[in-house]
């Protein structure tokens, strides 16, 4: 119950971070993307059962971004379902694994958006502008990771699996 509660209130804090302070102080590729850094930490840390919490997170997001309604919320899905795969070979106790999961969630994350937007959008000018924004949106995404997981009581919230 704790947990649940603690997750409430992350969440809570990510979007307000994500929503409403962050585009008001940060240019758009260098706006770290909290979202995703929690669905990296749930995804390494948690059970299936918190999937859900991955795909509403991104449903949340697509209601912000003003694109297509499900895109984000597909993407996080997969990338979280992948971090579960994953975590359970793997020791996630380790900051590096939690940043370097950052770095190739957001890259996915990309990846697995223009994939999407190529199978089922005709918009033609997006294409560049996602691939343009990538890398520096994973690097930031990265460093933010690695402020999150140094100076915070998150790597701390839940146990190991």
């Amino acid at each position: 119950m704790i947990k649940t509660l603690w997750y409430a209130i992350l969440v809570f804090a990510t979007l307000i971070f994500q929503f409403t302070l962050f585009p008001a102080y940060f240019a758009d590729p260098f706006k770290p993307n909290l979202l995703i850094i929690l669905i990296v930490y749930m995804g390494l840390r948690e059970s299936l059962a918190w999937g859900i919490l991955a795909y509403f997170l991104g449903l949340i997001q697509d209601s912000f971004s003003g694109l297509y309604l499900g895109l984000d919320g597909f993407s996080y899905l997969i990338i979280f379902l992948l971090l579960t795969l994953v975590a359970d070979r793997l020791f996630t106790d380790r900051r590096s694994l939690m940043i370097l999961g950052v770095l190739a969630a957001t890259l996915l994350n990309g990846v697995l958006n223009l994939l999407l937007l190529i199978l089922f959008s005709a918009a033609d000018g997006i294409y560049a502008t996602l691939l343009q924004s990538l890398i520096p949106q994973a690097l930031v995404n990265a460093l933010a990771a690695s402020i999150i997981f140094t100076f915070s009581p998150l790597a701390r919230l839940g146990e190991a699996r």
